[in-house]
């Protein structure tokens, strides 16, 4: 008995690794006059064939994040390698965009336009041909998720709610979806956190499908949604009231309300759902 453990053991230890590997590169942008730098997640295999396409994620970090932060605290690496290795995922390219910093009250963070900051229009302009051009994904809405958390969450809702024809599904962790009731507060007086609370009040996602006429919402019935947020996170009430205007406009999503809070803790075992769920929905 021992010696078939051992040999199953030494098998198993002889199997190839899945890992895939995560870089660094930047695009540079006339749009925001900068060099923007992302991190991109290529999985195993992927330099082997540069003739295979791959789906593709972009997955979008919260206020006072930075590209870094879903590799370095959402340890998401680990995860994609697991789910890539059970199958629950498809092999996928993903993507982090940077679109912020700690300071906020000096550095620019955000994902929509707003004075001295077109973000929007460097992401859809420059950023998604630029990364689709040099990674060899396929670059159509069937295989293109976002999906992000917090401000990344409210990122990812309103980018498919304004470009339902860029992507196949939305996941938004504890996303930012309002800031009608300054929830993250309006800043300083005309600092940068100011600017980037008051886009996030502007593009409104839940003002967008109150009034979304029937054309939009026939747009928008071909994103697959879903809303995930902690039962104790402060944005709580807002992915309720995302589900229920979605309801209203009869465009179907997906709720999960869990055990949590607005931290890494929750959104690292989002992730473990959130990537199965765009991987089903690639293709479609």
């Amino acid at each position: 008995m021992k010696k078939t453990i051992i040999a199953v053991l030494l098998l198993l230890l002889s199997l190839p690794s899945m890992a895939g590997r995560i870089v660094t590169d930047t695009v540079k942008s006339q749009i925001l006059g900068a060099d923007v730098p992302f991190n991109i997640y290529l999985p195993d295999g992927f330099d082997k064939n540069k003739s295979q396409s791959y789906p593709v994620i972009y997955l979008l970090h919260g206020l006072s994040d930075d590209y870094r932060a879903w590799r370095d605290r959402g340890q998401m690496q680990t995860v994609v390698d697991e789910l890539i290795g059970s199958g629950e995922c498809v092999p996928v390219v993903i993507v982090m965009p940077n679109a912020g910093g700690p300071d906020t009250h000096n550095t620019w963070n955000g994902y929509f336009n707003m004075p001295g900051w077109s973000y929007e229009d460097f992401f859809f302009q420059e950023f998604v041909s630029a990364v689709e051009k040099e990674y060899h994904v396929y670059g159509d809405k069937e295989h293109r998720a976002v999906m992000g958390l917090s401000m990344g969450g409210g990122g990812s809702t309103v980018y498919c709610q304004r470009h339902p024809d860029m992507f196949s599904s939305c996941y938004a962790m504890s996303p930012w979806l309002d800031n009608e009731g300054n929830n993250v507060g309006p800043g300083g007086e005309k600092d940068k956190r100011y600017y980037v609370c008051e886009a996030v009040k502007e593009h409104s996602a839940l003002r967008f499908v109150e009034q979304a006429d029937d054309d939009t919402k026939a747009k928008l019935r071909t994103v697959k949604w879903f809303f995930d947020c902690g039962d104790d996170d402060f944005l709580f009430d807002q992915s309720v009231r995302m589900h229920q205007l979605m309801r209203s406009a009869r465009i179907h999503d997906e709720l999960r309300i869990r055990n949590g809070v607005h931290n890494w803790e929750y959104w690292h075992t989002a992730l473990r759902l959130a990537l199965p769920f765009a991987s089903r929905n690639f293709g479609r």
